[in-house]
């Protein structure tokens, strides 16, 4: 073989190596940011929703019902209503399963102390307004409830467990949206290797150039623009995705001073991020479209020399 044919293929090696590194390297950087996305908008969201929007009608339903003194009729009372919004909300929070199995334990202990709860509710609405015996069931309403502490509910009490799983929902939350160490090493690596690629395939572009005459190996030229524009567009889509779980974990996690977060509000900021995360499929095809490119681009030329050097 000659040395120019020698020099081909260490290239086409060292392309093709290069390209599946690139590959890899891009892959998981990008499944790093977007892996998070959906469930921040699909689970995530109507998940912190549901236990807010529970807390919410709980302490309503608790000033209603003191509020009143009065018997209502089940099921039409204000504090009915109340109740049924927040039993119904604790269905959808336990569905969405935000904190895992931790927090379905708690969500059940929840529900069964919501039960205990609405049950002497029921009492004091069935006693006469203002009897020393319906404030004794509203007051021990409120221990389940809180605690007797609205400003701060004890551990143990229905809001004091909600509170706790909110907390947790945030920190889920939070690792969804974080941009942590490992994802910074993951998209340095992928600028210092991808960098390399694009000039080695410059320099195997000149090199070919210089051997052969002609002004551009097309399908180097194609590998080229497509590693530049495939990078370009997967970083943009990165930072739009970056961007949009920064401004959602913000909104959900403002819901720890009892601000109801709006899912469509979540909804725009995350418009656009299944898809985005769809793309990480197309990489590894792209990088496969890459090396069937340098393939195409210099397997030709060695053959060429081989078959001078034969002759």
């Amino acid at each position: 073989m000659s040395g120019t044919a020698q020099d081909l293929a260490r290239r086409l090696w060292v392309l093709l190596a290069l390209g599946a590194v690139s590959t890899l390297a891009l892959f998981g950087a990008y499944r790093g940011v977007h892996a998070d996305a959906v469930p921040l908008a699909s689970a995530s969201t109507p998940g912190v929703v549901a236990v807010v929007t529970a807390q919410n009608a709980l302490q309503e339903a608790q000033e209603s019902a003191v509020q009143s003194g009065v018997a209502g009729v089940p099921g039409t009372s204000d504090a009915s209503i109340k109740l049924a919004v927040a039993n119904q909300s604790l269905g959808v929070a336990a569905s969405e399963r935000v904190t895992g199995l931790d927090g379905q334990q708690t969500l059940a202990t929840v529900d069964g102390l919501l039960t205990v709860y609405s049950g002497w509710i029921e009492k004091a609405n069935r006693e006469p307004a203002g009897s020393p015996l319906q404030d004794a069931y509203f007051h021990t309403a409120a221990t389940v409830l809180d605690g007797n502490s609205q400003a701060h509910p004890t551990n143990d009490s229905l809001l004091g467990r909600l509170a706790e799983l909110q907390r947790r929902q945030e920190q889920v939350v939070d690792q969804q949206a974080e941009f942590g160490w490992p994802l910074w090493i993951g998209w340095a690596a992928v600028v210092l290797i991808c960098g390399s690629f694009c000039l080695a395939l410059v320099e195997t572009q000149r090199f070919t150039r210089r051997r052969f005459r002609h002004r551009w190996n097309r399908p180097l030229a194609a590998a080229t623009v497509l590693l530049v524009a495939g990078v370009l567009v997967l970083a943009l889509f990165t930072w739009w995705t970056h961007d949009g779980l920064t401004d959602s974990a913000a909104l959900l996690n403002g819901a720890v001073d009892g601000r109801l977060p709006n899912p469509a509000t979540v909804k725009g900021h995350m418009s656009g991020a299944g898809p985005r995360a769809a793309v990480a499929n197309w990489i590894l095809a792209g990088g496969v479209v890459l090396m069937v490119l340098i393939a195409a681009g210099l397997v030709p030329r060695i053959s060429e020399y081989r078959l001078r050097s034969s002759r």
